[in-house]
């Protein structure tokens, strides 16, 4: 690829070159009077005019064609030396999208020693912004959240667009250059440029940030449909939902009592849920032998909306004031821990508010009934029949019956992880429980370590902690025919992000780094040692010089790289990670069957996983259970695999997300907007019913999540059924409702199998 200058009208110099930046704004280069000590090059882009254009905003800027190709660029370099930016906050830069559509620009700024910045901007079409790129890595997560509002913003009359996640690192007084590109553009895509420079940051970050949610938890600044601006818009709300859940909670008399469908195939009723396959088809039966298509919803609960408040009060434009009502709603945690999900993040501890609580009794309080004092003529005081006022707060029963009829009038039929425990102890829905195993064991590190490192199955504390967690989650539910199942743990780490080896056997990888006093490692020696029975066994498998096998002993030892000419190494780092998972399933599997002999468990929802442990939890689980978060579930593993597991497989999270109804952030599987969310689900589901080895997908979750982050990681999507005001996203749920019903007659359709044999 040419390297093109532009003519050298572009780069005349100053009389004295620029080495530092001031504090205050200051212009380095302006493409509509190109005079600046500035040189600016171009790779598969052009300046196609020698002079500006006017917008339409009568604004006059400088055209820039990214061609397309890989990666089209156009790069700004100072005439000599490097900037000096280290008395500075951010690099300024005058931009419009001169396209009807959004444009994806990657920013990078370099700095002499070979560090960099980069930030992906979302550019979008309309009135031109100044750009403003943190010359320090940043993100969101410094503000206490997943993603941070909408951009660009007003400050001081002009629109702003403020990068909000700059990944890398810089020598700010050693500045070499700044590069705009694309990546891959199908067609030429214009932009149109004018002023670039520096300039300070503290003024705008406080401005983006500045009394963003309102009273109802909402974001402040957008506008929907569904926002509210009243608490009288909520009741009403609140009045015309109950109407419609009368006519759509009609009864299913084609079902039996827990779901399951009178219309299919019957199995032997065995008072509780299981598995069974008939012809090519897996299903899920229910206690009364009826087939069953689990559709559930993840964390149907009231207590999972709080968001912390301490130290940025000024986010909030209308907090209660202590003495009020809603200030009940307050409370103090500490979310604080070394997990990937949380690393970064700042606002992790303190007093929090809970808006969708707030909400509940905004929408659903009744009024203190009035007292009538009694008549002057009255000869003895005569006795009111007054009910007292309930204290304010949460009604449960009542949230926990409106919650169910909701689930119900939508087609779900299964309260899926994270539930509150009442839903499945009003025996309206079958249930799900996790076992969320703790403890002082061992852990493995893999490298990104979501939720925390991988348990150490082999350390004897760990079988303790599983015993446990598993004596405390059956209690009460040995014998509850509502119970579908229970999962093992969460998104476990069983591998690291990436397809290299490295990552793929991260597991085997990390145990060999340790100390032998960690339990996998020496059980990793040991398999190691029974296969080679010496050092040179294994050098001469591995194509290393092992000097004497005590070597191995040492922390920090680092096994070779999978190779052609060493098939062993792949063997052993296979064979270690398949033991350590049928330990760790086993271990489980062992103890539930002690505890709750009758209830399924149903496998460890895996994200990020590896063949081995897919393997073991298809031997010791009764279902294997996968967190897909892609356009369909045939996009999330190869299931070519899992056809050939033989084994019921459950979608336990999967949703579609969009910015566009308040909180920031798109979710894992994000949709351009509200009305494509629908559809996503609609075409998820039809994907996985023509999967006969899936029994059943869960939705994650059943309300947005706060606009501010929520308390575990700041976390802050709009993936829910409802909002933070608790009003249904109306065209989303009748989508759902919609697909959700048609489940049974898909189902039977496909199948048309004869009836098994009454028991």
């Amino acid at each position: 690829m040419i390297r093109r200058s532009l003519p050298v009208a572009f780069a005349l110099l100053l009389t004295t070159p620029l080495f530092a930046a001031p504090a205050q704004p200051q212009t380095l280069f302006n493409f509509v009077r190109p005079l600046d000590a500035v040189q600016v090059a171009t790779e598969q882009a052009n300046l196609p005019q020698l002079t500006a254009e006017p917008t339409a905003d009568g604004e006059v800027l400088r055209r820039v064609v990214f061609n397309a190709a890989e990666r089209p660029t156009l790069t700004l370099t100072p005439q000599s030396g490097d900037w000096d930016w280290s008395q500075t906050e951010a690099m300024s830069l005058r931009i419009q999208n001169a396209m009807d559509w959004a444009i994806t620009l990657d920013v990078s700024i370099t700095s002499r020693d070979g560090k960099s910045l980069t930030s992906r901007i979302a550019l979008p079409a309309g009135p031109a912004q100044t750009l403003l790129v943190p010359l320090a890595a940043t993100s969101p997560l410094a503000q206490g959240m997943r993603a941070g509002p909408p951009m660009p913003i007003t400050v001081a009359g002009q629109r702003v667009l403020l990068a909000e996640t700059v990944a890398g690192e810089l020598s700010a007084a050693q500045v070499s250059s700044v590069s705009l590109s694309l990546a891959n553009p199908d067609s030429p895509q214009s932009i149109l440029l004018g002023r670039f420079g520096v300039q300070p940051l503290a003024a705008v970050q406080q401005a983006a940030y500045s009394g963003i949610i309102d009273a109802w938890g909402q974001y402040n600044r957008g506008q929907w449909p569904e926002k509210v601006s009243s608490d009288q818009q909520l009741r009403e709300a609140a009045v015309r939902e109950q109407a419609q859940l009368k006519t759509w909670l009609q009864p299913k008399t084609e079902q039996d009592s827990y779901g399951g469908w009178l219309n299919g195939p019957r199995f032997e009723a065995k008072g509780f849920f299981r598995t069974e396959k008939q012809g090519e088809r897996w299903y899920l039966v229910s206690p009364e032998g009826h087939p069953f298509y689990s559709l559930g919803v993840n964390a149907v609960s009231a207590w999972q909306s709080r968001t912390y408040v301490e130290g940025r009060e000024g986010m909030f434009s209308a907090l209660p004031k202590e003495g009020e009502e809603l200030a009940i709603y307050y409370g103090k945690s500490n979310s604080r821990s070394a997990t990937g999900a949380n690393r970064g993040r700042v606002f992790d501890q303190g007093r929090w508010f809970d808006f969708y609580r707030a909400n509940l009794q905004r929408s659903y309080a009744q009024p203190c009934p009035a007292v009538v004092p009694p008549l002057a003529a009255s000869p003895a005081p005569v006795e009111q029949d007054v009910t007292p006022c309930p204290p304010p707060g949460l009604d449960a029963a009542r949230w926990t019956a409106h919650s169910l009829d909701r689930l119900q009038a939508w087609g779900f039929n299964t309260l899926g992880n994270w539930s509150d425990d009442t839903l499945g102890a009003a025996k309206r829905m079958p249930y799900t429980v996790p076992l969320s195993i703790s403890g002082d064991y061992a852990t493995i590190s893999t490298g990104l370590d979501w939720w925390g490192g991988m348990p150490d199955p082999f350390d004897p504390r760990f079988a303790m902690a599983a015993e446990r967690a598993i004596a405390i989650a059956s209690r009460d539910r040995r014998d509850d025919p509502w119970l579908l199942g229970f999962f093992a743990d969460n998104e476990l780490a069983w591998a690291a992000p990436g397809a290299e080896p490295k990552a793929r056997y991260a597991l085997a990888y990390s145990t060999l780094r340790l100390t032998t006093d960690v339990p996998a490692k020496r059980a990793f020696l040991k398999q190691l040692r029974d296969k080679y029975r010496n050092h040179n066994g294994l050098s001469k498998a591995w194509g290393i010089q092992l000097g004497a096998w005590e070597l191995m002993e040492d922390p920090g030892f680092e096994a070779p790289l999978p190779s052609a000419e060493h098939p062993q190494i792949e063997v052993d780092l296979q064979s270690f990670q398949r033991l350590l998972a049928d330990t760790y399933f086993k271990t489980i599997a062992d103890s539930l069957k002690w505890h709750a002999p009758n209830h399924l468990l149903l496998g460890g929802r895996f994200a990020i996983t590896t063949p081995e442990a897919i393997a073991a939890c298809a031997q010791y689980c009764d279902v294997v259970s996968f967190n897909f978060y892609t356009r369909e579930p045939q996009h999330g593993y190869d299931f070519a695999v899992l056809r050939a597991l033989d084994k019921p497989l459950l979608i336990s999270e999967f949703h579609f997300g969009s910015r566009d109804r308040g909180p920031f952030w798109g979710g894992v599987s994000e949709v351009y907007k509200e009305e494509e969310r629908g559809p996503a689900y609609a075409h998820f589901l039809d994907k996985a019913l023509q999967e006969p080895s899936i029994v059943g997908v869960h939705w994650f979750q059943y309300l947005d999540q706060p606009a501010s982050g929520r308390l575990l990681d700041g976390e802050n999507g709009h993936l829910g059924l409802l909002g933070i005001t608790d009003r249904p996203w109306q065209g989303f749920v009748e989508a759902v409702r919609k697909v959700n019903l048609q489940v049974p007659g898909k189902v039977l359709k496909s199948t048309q199998q004869p009836a098994a044999t009454q028991p």
